[in-house]
């Protein structure tokens, strides 16, 4: 038992374990067996997992800036696109007099703009996986483009303004489905935390700075323009992503992504895959006079069937292809990355609810996120009106402290990601597991139950506590939010990579399903059980979510190991 992940002792291998550090305890037999050498880090201390191939278009070998440089500008975008979901939330009062609506047809606008979401990341994760990203980062910013200019022009039609939310989402969808799967694309598991810490920061974040600018908006040009500066922004970033956002998506060759135990300088040994020391006699490099002592049998995104075009990477390994030129890496499309049946791909998200470690980040994602988006759904009914009776300004201003929140929680997650990480991998002399991210989720326990529970404390009584104790229990609530995001996200990333896209998939549709559901019934229900009582419910359920995190650590690697001997997409022909 490595630090309490149970050990899986019927598979030579289970994917996900990595040997991040080379640790002399851990013995190695000697073998004469030849094999390609294994890739390190500059400081030669890390070795590389994924390992890179030797191609020169291969995301993972390209220099450390270009790599940040495409993700600032994915998370720029990201923030811009995160903005729409909440974009109504402090102008409810004002758009239900302005449509002659009430609340609820209020919230729906939000609601359906959800759905928008959650149906179109089917088609596009579907998508992603035969053309690859880029193309859905170009078309998703010109769809908010559109959809933004639409919703200003709106006039006095709800039913146009609600078309036009619809759009948004499907819009917002590409970002939401497979920015943190790029962030997998384009880093090593060693430089991923405090990025993936960046991109849920880009893609929560942004969302609760939107409605403290949108207040002021409404109050001083009209809510149109808050509509019009999103067509605005979105169109200023377009020719950035144009421009210096490849393709991350890269079809890796089986030899290189396989490395196994009688091929190369791989061996099982008790249950684990062993670096033969002895191996460098015959040709592998070493970065220290001991020679590397493990390495794991890492498999990237498992696409079958693959039709690399002429300067992608080509299968034969002993071939290194030509670096694509500037204007080559401006094509929407680089060639077909699985030769795969577009509506079996389409499929291929529904089975993995059933997938435990799956439906785990989906429940510690999303229902957080649904939590949050419930608060901003009701805010403005408990603020604008007695005894406080907050304005749109005002009500807007009280986003100031879950933008806090997430500021905080970005900084945290951070920190501890990466932190955390490499410390219980020297205790567990060198070998990585992606359980080890699942401990952040203690952090996201404590600020999510104390934001809610306090929230629903002092919500109740506004008039005895006023604004600011509301808005303190807010902010940790977001806090927790991007905590329990950042956990999730990375564990998927790291435990099941070749299945990465379809889970962040299954992540939208649940978190915008789920919101929307609460959008349809959160007057009523905070009306019928009161504000105190709903939000008891609601943090008591969050906190029981949180502790499914302790089995999920235990037994991840169980459930690794077994879904590796039996894939469910495999077993269903998807």
């Amino acid at each position: 038992m490595g630090l309490g992940v149970l050990e899986e002792k019927s598979s030579k291998h289970v994917p996900g374990t990595s040997y991040l550090l080379d640790d002399a305890s851990r013995p190695a037999l000697p073998q004469n067996l030849d094999a390609k050498p294994i890739k390190y880090d500059k400081s030669n201390a890390i070795i590389l997992v994924p390992q890179p191939t030797d191609d020169p278009n291969d995301p993972l070998n390209w220099p450390l800036w270009k790599r940040d440089i495409i993700l600032l500008i994915l998370s720029t975008i990201s923030v811009i696109a995160s903005t729409l979901s909440p974009l109504l939330a402090a102008n409810t009062v004002t758009l239900a007099l302005y449509f002659s609506r009430d609340f609820t047809q209020m919230a729906l606008l939000t609601g359906y703009h959800l759905c928008g979401v959650g149906v179109a990341g089917f088609i596009f994760v579907a998508s992603a996986r035969i053309r690859g990203k880029r193309h859905l980062y170009l078309l998703g910013t010109v769809l908010i483009i559109i959809s933004s200019a639409w919703g200003g022009a709106a006039g006095t039609n709800y039913a146009s303004l609600l078309w036009a939310r619809v759009v948004q989402g499907i819009g917002l969808a590409p970002f939401e489905a497979l920015v943190n799967a790029s962030v997998g694309d384009l880093y090593f598991v060693h430089e991923r935390g405090k990025r993936m810490a960046l991109s849920n920061l880009a893609l929560f974040g942004g969302a609760f700075f939107t409605p403290v600018l949108v207040g002021k908006i409404t109050q001083t040009i009209g809510w149109q323009w808050s509509f019009y500066l999103i067509a605005i922004f979105a169109g200023a970033l377009l020719p950035f992503i144009f421009f210096f956002v490849p393709e991350t998506a890269f079809t890796r060759p089986e030899q290189q992504a396989l490395w196994r135990p009688e091929e190369g300088p791989l061996r099982a040994l008790n249950g684990q895959t062993e670096f033969d020391q002895a191996s460098k006699s015959n040709g592998t490099q070493s970065p220290n006079p001991s020679g590397p002592s493990s390495f794991e049998k890492q498999v990237a995104e498992s696409q079958e069937r693959k039709a690399p075009p002429p300067y992608t990477h080509s299968p034969d390994v002993n071939q290194i292809p030509r670096k694509a030129t500037f204007l080559q890496s401006l094509r929407l499309f680089n060639g077909r990355k699985s030769n795969d049946n577009f509506f079996k791909l389409v499929l291929r998200p529904f089975p993995l609810f059933f997938h435990p470690a799956v439906l785990w980040a989906c429940l510690i994602q999303g229902t957080l996120i649904g939590w949050t988006v419930m608060i901003g759904v009701v805010l403005a009914a408990i603020f604008l009106g007695p005894p406080l009776w907050f304005n749109e300004v005002e009500t807007g201003y009280m986003y100031t402290g879950p933008f806090v929140g997430a500021i905080l929680g970005f900084i945290i997650s951070g920190l501890l990601a990466d932190w955390s990480t490499k410390i219980m991998i020297k205790r567990n002399k060198g070998v990585y597991e992606p359980e080890f991210r699942i401990v952040l989720v203690a952090l996201q326990l404590v600020f999510g139950g104390v934001g809610l529970y306090g929230f629903g404390i002092t919500a109740e009584h506004v008039g005895r506590y006023g604004w600011f104790l509301p808005d303190l229990f807010f902010a940790f609530e977001v806090g927790g939010m991007v905590l329990g995001a950042v956990a999730s996200a990375l564990y998927i990333v790291d435990a099941h990579r070749d299945i990465a896209v379809e889970a962040f998939t299954c992540l939208l549709i649940f978190k915008n399903i789920f919101s929307f559901a609460l959008t349809w019934g959160a007057y009523d229900w905070l009306t019928t059980a009161g504000i105190s009582k709903t939000f008891y419910i609601i943090a008591s359920i969050q906190v029981g979510i949180c502790l499914l995190s302790i089995p999920m650590y235990i037994f991840g690697k169980w459930n690794r190991a077994f879904f590796s001997r039996h894939d469910i997409l495999k077993m269903l022909h998807l």
